[in-house]
């Protein structure tokens, strides 16, 4: 995660090794601001410090956003890349623009592609020297919460189709992340649970009657 902090010395030089020492990294990787220079002042009156701001990004993050704005010159479409961090810290790159939604696919396959490669851009080893775990993200135009959304109206429908019909029903393959939602969503539903079956690529979701579940009582008249 990008880290920025503010040091003071009597020198700029001195600040720039100060906080070097204090990210815990060579001053080349540090991006310098200075705020103020140092001044003498008149028989000491007067006299201030250096400060500067130093921000330090992760080699690993900006090879993954340097790899996503490759991916968008390469393709010659109309989109442009933006970074955030998420509550826990993940790095989150979004790509928006006229062209983006060619980087989505069906039903997001393309962009679980390239969040997978960005992954593996952030986190590869370099001189052989193994850092700490960077995760990204990658949305496109919104997707992820319109999909989020999606998936959490499908999981409610099919549960009512299962408590009123009192059958089991399958859906579609999904990837990891899209059937956490699914059960997530599930878990909310009295009378219903899931579980997952098939495998890698193939796993799909059953959500079945659960008699541990308190059903509705207002479920039979929908």
């Amino acid at each position: 995660m990008k880290k920025e902090i503010t040091v003071k010395a009597k020198t700029l030089e001195e600040a720039r090794q100060m906080a070097a020492e204090e990210l815990g990294v060579t001053e080349e990787e540090i991006e310098f601001e200075v705020i103020s220079e140092a001044r003498r002042g008149f028989l000491g009156i007067g006299s201030a410090d250096a400060e500067i701001c130093a921000r330090y990004t992760p080699a690993g993050e900006k090879n993954a956003v340097d790899f996503m704005n490759t991916v968008i010159a390469d393709m010659k479409i109309n989109a442009e890349s933006s970074v955030k961090y998420g509550e826990n810290g993940e790095l989150i790159i979004e790509v928006t623009g006229e062209d983006a939604g060619t980087l989505i696919g069906h039903h997001g396959d393309t962009l679980d592609s390239l969040q997978y490669l960005l992954n593996l851009a952030a986190n590869r080893r370099e001189n052989g020297e193994k850092k700490e775990y960077i995760k990204v993200t990658l949305d496109i135009e919104g997707y992820r919460a319109k999909r989020e959304e999606t998936l959490r109206a499908l999981a409610r429908k099919q549960a009512d189709r299962v408590l009123k019909y009192k059958k089991s029903i399958m859906l579609e393959p999904m990837n990891p992340y899209e059937r956490r939602i699914i059960h997530s969503e599930v878990q909310l539903i009295p009378g219903v649970s899931t579980n997952s079956i098939g495998s890698e690529n193939n796993r799909k979701i059953v959500i079945y009657l659960d008699s541990n579940k308190a059903v509705p009582e207002s479920n039979d008249e929908e």
